[in-house]
């Protein structure tokens, strides 16, 4: 019984996780679609050119608040699942609605990789300045971000926090364009640890029901076995109980049998 109610929470386990799964594949991919839908608009607008460069500056420490009336968003277009591979390129489109008055400066554009929910730094991505890309008043721009990380990364969920640098009126602002998560996986490495999860535990219910099974059988054969127990011959009379009884009618009847 015990055994059953193992293999029963299990299979619960099981639906519950594959449905919360679906269920955040269905958010990420909406979110996905209302990002790509901005960064379409922008497309429309023009991409925004100027000299770029890869800039080897840290801008960990650099915190600046953002700008009212600008916002960012991204897409990674070749790749909704953001399932980057270790040492490979991965390309991100960020798109900036300048909704404020004034002209928009972007400076660069960098990013970091950090451990989930410890935020601790892993990684310093690539940085990509800027020296002459601009986002006039009432004016939608995109900008392609390329990085990778390291080779040598261990596969696994990593946080990736991505920001943009502007100047407004000669003031430095930045905007997060994306704080959220990937899935790292080794070069020519095809299974995700979401696989490797369901695979795991469809392998534990399989043979939690074989031991369910074989229980079931031995208990059977069990019952089977247990044949009523015939006694054939004489009976026979313990003599404690011949004491016990002497004198009573019992033992004179068997006396008036003998004599005969």
């Amino acid at each position: 019984m015990a055994k059953f109610r193992v293999f029963f929470f299990l299979a619960v386990l099981l639906f519950a996780s594959s449905f919360l799964l679906q269920v955040a594949r269905c958010q990420s991919d909406s979110e996905s679609d209302a990002d790509a839908d901005l960064v379409a608009e922008t497309v429309e607008e023009g991409r925004v050119s100027g000299a770029v460069g890869d800039d080897s500056q840290n801008f960990e420490g650099w915190n600046f608040s953002p700008a009212s009336g600008v916002e960012t968003v991204c897409v990674f277009p070749k790749n909704p699942s953001k399932l980057v591979v270790a040492g490979e390129e991965t390309e991100v489109l960020i798109g900036m609605k300048n909704e404020g008055e004034q002209s928009v400066k972007v400076l660069a554009i960098h990013a970091s990789i950090h451990l989930p929910y410890h935020h601790m730094l892993v990684q310093n991505l690539s940085a990509m300045s800027f020296n002459n890309a601009s986002v006039p008043a009432s004016v939608q721009a995109t900008f392609p971000y390329t990085f990778a990380v390291s080779k040598y990364l261990q596969a696994g969920t990593f946080d990736l926090v991505g920001m943009i640098v502007y100047e407004v009126d000669q003031l430095p602002y930045q905007n997060i364009f994306y704080n959220g998560t990937i899935e790292v996986t080794e070069a020519g490495g095809l299974v995700s640890v979401e696989t490797l999860f369901l695979i795991s535990l469809g392998f534990a219910l399989f043979v939690l029901f074989g031991l369910w099974v074989r229980g079931q059988m031995q208990n059977l054969s069990k019952k089977t076995k247990k044949v009523a127990k015939v006694e054939i011959g004489t009976k026979t009379v313990d003599a404690s109980m011949d004491e016990w009884l002497q004198g009573t009618a019992y033992t004179q009847s068997n006396k008036s049998k003998k004599k005969k």
